[in-house]
């Protein structure tokens, strides 16, 4: 990648960047302006529903005591086999 010689505070350089972003975002502004236009208000309103109802349809899942122990057990003997190794190539090396 290319050394910047430009320093980060100076004034052009500054208003340079600052204009770049205004016309990005004039130009998201104008496609969310056209989406909109397209759904028009019922449709609108529908999307938002729809947005409101996926949270909704994603219940928190909960897990039961022993699911959790299940886990734990399995994590730790996982953990105790990566040492089991760490401990055998250490010794080796």
């Amino acid at each position: 990648m290319a050394k910047v010689s430009k320093s980060l505070t100076d004034p052009t350089f500054l208003a340079a960047t600052l204009r770049g972003l205004e016309l990005e975002k004039s130009r998201v502004e104008e496609q969310i302006r056209y989406i909109r236009g397209l759904l028009g208000k019922d449709g609108l309103r529908a999307a938002k529903r729809a947005e409101a109802n996926l949270v909704s349809l994603t219940p928190k899942r909960r897990l039961s005591a022993e699911a959790r122990q299940r886990i734990v057990n399995a994590q730790k003997k996982r953990w105790a086999e990566y040492r089991r190794q760490q401990a055998k190539s250490a010794r080796s090396a």
